[in-house]
């Protein structure tokens, strides 16, 4: 492998994993800060059954930075071209 392809891969990698941590913030933000689990466990026919616990919010309420968002994606798909490329 070339010098340069690995500081692609490098830098590459690099966006990848900044994009992920930003998602995770992004997410972070977005849940309940009721302490509540996502998820709740009920016994029905003595088989456990996991049901998400989802609530619909007002638009109003919904705070994405849809920038952020794009950016994460661009980074991701730049990661996966880059990775495709290497692999040729």
């Amino acid at each position: 492998m070339e010098p340069n392809q690995q500081e692609q891969r490098l830098a590459a990698n690099q966006d990848f994993l900044k994009s992920l941590n930003e998602l995770e913030d992004i997410l972070q933000e977005n849940l309940p800060q009721e302490g509540v689990s996502p998820y709740e466990i009920n016994q029905t026919d003595n088989k456990k059954q996991i049901t998400a616990q989802t609530s619909v919010s007002e638009p109003d309420e919904i705070k994405i930075d849809l920038a952020a968002w794009e950016d994460a994606v661009a980074d991701i798909e730049k990661y996966l071209e880059s990775k495709e490329k290497g692999d040729e």
